[in-house]
């Protein structure tokens, strides 16, 4: 019997997190049907989810720096988690749960790993006490209330990562209160976005006719060495008041009576609790419950206790807002525990975090982001507000950009010796994995510098043997992964044309050369198709030559010989082009059936292993995918690509998983019945057998839904034109992980925040139809839709910005403004909609710049006389 069979309806809904099926299809309406079909395009408001509606529980947005932790910021705005002590556990709140069927050969308990978030989702996780407040004087009464759920007739919270804004309602109060919530946040200044601080800044503004006097406290438990001294005689907890020019404090530290051994902890370090200005008071001890008679402020600047007390620290700032005003107060919360934690054993991790090359503890952070206040949060808000600002659905842009808030989650970390780290998904399966990250688009394009960084000193350096093989996982695992050593080699590209000249390609050319060349040495019989057994992404070494992987390896060896080419080194692009020609050619005419791509088993050992077969897999065509992402055109015939994804379309995507589900088992849970996706593999032939003829554990991948892979083929679909589907596949995430169901912004695979899920980004990228190369200060947008109305964000190696694309009165108009950095172009590829080309201009400001313009089909190439260099606030604009 199916194990879905002997569950019963009430009780899945249970374990799921849902109250009833009837509110989960009325909260998530379905996307079928033309009128739906047709929302998916509309522009739409930001997502907002509401208290009234039961949407809050679950929310929990990062809202620390990258590579610093996890701080969650809750639907009522409260923080929550504090994953920040360096514990490095497998996923976010580490439990089983008896899910009641077998999952892949472990019994049916679901761990973190498997999905035990994603039917029970996790909510107030408080391993500190922190929270903020305000006292209201108006018309002779006083009004006390927390920034909490409970307190407020209405909460709003709208999910525009990374920086949220949240509306606290009381009906009877003429008081409109508004929190923006974030961390610094500003792409391509990893160094700036990394800063382990959470910032909370309150707006507040007197609606009615009288004055009103207000006082927003905040409060913060001092969790120095919390969870490791925990004795009375273990030390000291001490909070201290200081003020400077620029911030009022109380910072939280901790006085061990045995130093080497405290110092020595995950949560040995401190934390600082600011007022950014200098209208505040400080209270090293604060009290908790607290009303208005309470609500005050301690005439000393420091107070301490044993280590098995609690020590709470506050400051609250007061104003009077005349009506009709508005008042900002700004407050941030810092940390500073340098030791990475032995969970992470490599020579890098016991340097300490990335962040003690700037700070030396709490307070200096504070220091920092108190005096820099203006510049971070106008940054992070501008950021915000270019990506949001767009032609494009706010829902697409919401899933597509969220993803990447995994980096400032424990999934990921960065060294003081510079070197990024990362699990697959928090706490679980260590080491970059090349099969994994490769699908991550987001780094690349968001922090360039780190990826370059990545490649040259793990994947190019750590990784790479004599062979030019990539160990997968670095020191973890000394084996490469063929479709992560692809991944990699594209990975390069990537980054090089996200460089502002060719100093990455001349630095690495020799060790990408030899990776590049490990792949060509995989194809056995000389026919241009992989075909050395090796690890993959599914966890298991397939024999034979495989769709998905053929594919991936010429995508990488053509990516190799465009890069040769760049190097001038002639005789390997030429070795490089005649491989792909040969692969191409072959995988067209032997690994297509007649409706998709497929693996072709060993002459040998036939199906005696796991693999794909004649069955439809969901990255049967991964390496065209990956091609459009870096402007390598196409490696496989156009039509046949089609029909592989119309394939994918019509045995793998459904609108109810819960039938196909039903007939399999070994299943993880990452979608439930009644939800949407597209699942990993299906059997359109109905053969015996279709994945082997030895039952593997690994056959349970097959039936699951895994975002990563999802957004990969959304992204192909929206660059082959396929606009629906592509939208509606993207649209079944999102909806699996609306706020009424599960956290919105943690995508689960293996574990919580998983690192594939960042292919999301690949989405977006291919919706505007960008390309960039900045070594060549070349550009290109072709949006999908919405060609004569156009706009989006964009970003290069030094600089971002917002295209946009409009037609008047006959007149094409393309705008690039630039709103950070700096930008050299010298040529811009842009699509035509009119017939035909009769001239054009191209304006910086008022300067008329000299250029040619030639017409390629239904493109025209602007080649501009000589580079031009544009800077913040500059716009080029050019009218065909």
């Amino acid at each position: 019997m199916s194990p879905i069979k002997d569950i019963k309806r009430r009780d899945f809904i249970k374990v799921s997190g849902m109250l009833t099926a009837g509110l989960v299809v009325a909260r998530v309406p379905a996307i079928a049907g033309t009128k739906g079909l047709s929302a998916l395009y509309q522009r739409g408001a930001v997502t907002t989810y509401f208290k009234s509606k039961n949407e809050l529980q679950y929310i929990g947005m990062p809202v620390g720096g990258i590579n610093c932790g996890t701080v969650y910021l809750g639907g009522d705005g409260r923080l929550w988690l504090w994953d920040i002590f360096n514990s490095n556990q497998e996923g976010i709140e580490p439990k089983v749960v008896d899910w009641g069927y077998k999952v892949q050969d472990k019994g049916t308990k679901v761990t973190s790993r498997d999905g035990a978030c994603y039917i029970q989702p996790s909510k107030d996780i408080r391993p500190l006490e922190q929270g903020f407040a305000i006292r209201i004087n108006y018309q002779g009464t006083t009004i006390v209330k927390r920034f909490h759920y409970d307190d407020w007739d209405e909460i709003k919270f709208e999910a525009t990562y990374p920086a949220a804004i949240i509306h606290y309602i009381d009906a009877k109060l003429p008081l409109t209160i508004k929190l923006t919530a974030f961390a610094p946040f500003i792409p391509l200044d990893e160094d700036n976005s990394n800063i382990p601080v959470t910032i909370q800044s309150f707006e507040l503004k007197n609606t009615g006719t009288t004055p009103m006097e207000i006082e927003i406290i905040g409060w913060l438990e001092n969790a120095v060495n919390k969870f490791s001294m925990t004795k009375a005689d273990d030390g000291k907890r001490i909070n201290k008041v200081f003020n400077t020019k620029t911030h009022v404090s109380v910072n939280a530290s901790f006085a061990a009576t045995d130093l080497a051994k405290a110092n020595n902890t995950g949560d040995a370090g401190s934390m600082c609790l600011s007022f950014i200005g200098t209208d505040a008071v400080g209270i090293p001890s604060f009290q908790l419950p607290f009303s208005a008679d309470n609500f005050h402020v301690s005439k000393t600047d420091e107070a301490s206790v044993n280590a098995d007390e609690k020590l709470i620290g506050g400051i609250g700032s007061s104003a009077k807002i005349s009506p009709g005003k508005t008042i900002k107060k700004d407050f941030a919360i810092s940390w500073h525990f340098p030791n990475v934690g032995e969970r992470i054993n490599v020579p890098d991790a016991r340097t300490g975090h990335y962040y003690l090359n700037k700070f030396k503890d709490a307070p200096a952070v504070a220091d920092y982001v108190a005096a820099h206040f203006s510049f971070l949060s106008g940054q992070t808000i501008l950021w915000k507000n270019t990506w949001y600002d767009s032609s494009l659905p706010h829902w697409f842009m919401e899933r597509t950009f969220s993803n990447i808030s995994a980096l400032a989650t424990t999934t990921s970390h960065r060294f003081k010796t510079g070197r990024s780290w990362a699990w697959e998904g928090v706490g679980a399966c260590e080491g970059n994995c090349t099969h994994v990250w490769q699908y991550a688009q987001a780094i690349g394009r968001i922090f360039p510098a780190i990826e370059r960084d990545n490649r040259q000193r793990v994947d190019l350096g750590i990784s790479l043997q004599p062979d030019g093989g990539i160990w997968f996982r670095g020191e973890y695992d000394k084996r490469p992964a063929i479709d992560g050593q692809a991944g990699r080699v594209l990975g390069c590209l990537r980054e090089h044309q996200m460089s502002a000249d060719n100093t990455f390609l001349k630095t690495n050319w020799p060790q990408i050369k030899r990776a590049t060349q490990f792949i060509i040495d995989q194809d056995k019989n000389g026919d241009g198709m992989t075909d050395t057994p090796m690890e993959n992404t599914l966890d298991a070494v397939w024999d034979g030559e495989i769709a998905w992987i053929v594919g991936l390896c010429i995508a990488a060896v053509k990516a190799g010989g465009v890069m040769a080419h760049e190097m001038n080194d002639n005789s390997f692009a030429d070795r490089c082009n005649e491989y792909v020609a040969k692969g191409s050619k072959n995988m067209d005419a032997v690994l297509f059936n007649g409706e998709y791509y497929i693996h072709r088993p060993d002459a040998v050992k036939g199906r005696s292993g796991i693999g794909s077969y004649n069955t439809c897999h969901i990255d049967q065509v991964l390496g065209q995918s990956w091609a459009w992402q870096v402007g390598l055109g196409r490696i496989n015939n156009k039509d046949k690509t089609i029909s592989a994804l119309k394939a994918l379309w019509k045995h793998n995507f459904m609108q109810d998983v819960g039938p196909f589900e039903k007939q399999h088992s070994g299943w993880r849970p990452y979608a439930l019945p009644g939800e949407s996706g597209m699942v990993m593999n299906t059997n359109p032939l109905k053969e015996a057998n279709p994945y082997g003829e030895s039952a593997t554990w690994q056959m349970g991948y097959f039936y699951e839904c895994m975002t990563g892979f999802e957004h990969q083929v959304a992204s192909h679909l929206m660059a082959e034109g396929m606009t629906d589907e592509a939208l509606i596949l993207t649209k079944a995430v999102h909806d699996r992980y609306h706020a009424f169901k599960r956290n919105p912004f943690n995508e689960i695979e293996c574990s919580d925040h998983y690192g594939r899920a960042m292919a999301s980004y690949g989405t977006f990228i291919t919706a505007c139809g960008f390309e960039y190369h900045g070594p060549k200060g070349f550009i290109r947008f072709a949006p999908k839709w919405d060609k004569k109305n156009f706009k989006a964000p964009f970003t290069t190696a030094k600089g971002w910005g917002t295209y946009r694309q409009k037609e008047t009165a006959g007149v094409q108009e393309h705008v690039l403004e630039l709103k950070y950095g700096s930008l050299q172009l010298q040529t811009i590829s842009l699509e035509k909609w009119n017939v035909k080309q009769q001239k054009g201009k191209v304006m910086i400001g008022a300067q008329s710049i000299a250029a040619n313009f030639e017409q390629q089909g239904n493109n025209v190439l602007v080649t501009l006389s000589k580079p031009v260099h544009l800077q913040t606030n500059q716009s080029l604009r050019i009218f065909i």
